[in-house]
């Protein structure tokens, strides 16, 4: 079964809506529940606030530290979920049980198993 990532993406909100948001947790742990339970969950984890963020390029070999995130945008990466679903309707399914989808955006992504592809290239490559 293939993994699919959910970005959790919101934005910051008013303190009142960040206060209303945190009283959620229990929606958020029973969704969470949910998804091990049923055996989907691979990982999740949420982020530190944009303020923490620190972009790196390399650009003419030059290594270029900027404080901050990659992109200024009104919607803020907050999270993520890994699950193992059957297929991208199942992942949108879940999807749309984010409790975050109701005022943010959930963004699905296919993983691709790039280890998986290089352990066969090594073993066909040694054969």
């Amino acid at each position: 079964m293939p993994d699919y990532m959910l970005l959790l993406y919101a934005d910051e909100g008013s303190p009142a809506e960040q206060e209303a948001r945190q009283a959620e947790m229990p929606l958020w742990q029973e969704f969470t529940d949910s998804l091990r339970e049923a055996g989907l969950l691979v990982g999740s984890d949420r982020l530190y606030p944009v303020e923490s963020a620190t972009t790196v390029r390399v650009r003419d070999r030059e290594t270029q530290v900027t404080d901050g995130p990659f992109a200024m945008t009104k919607e803020l990466l907050g999270g993520y979920y890994i699950l193992r679903c059957a297929d991208l309707d199942e992942a949108i399914k879940h999807a749309a049980r984010v409790p975050l989808a109701r005022y943010g955006t959930v963004e699905v992504r296919p993983l691709m198993e790039i280890g998986v592809r290089a352990a066969t290239g090594e073993a066909a490559t040694a054969a």
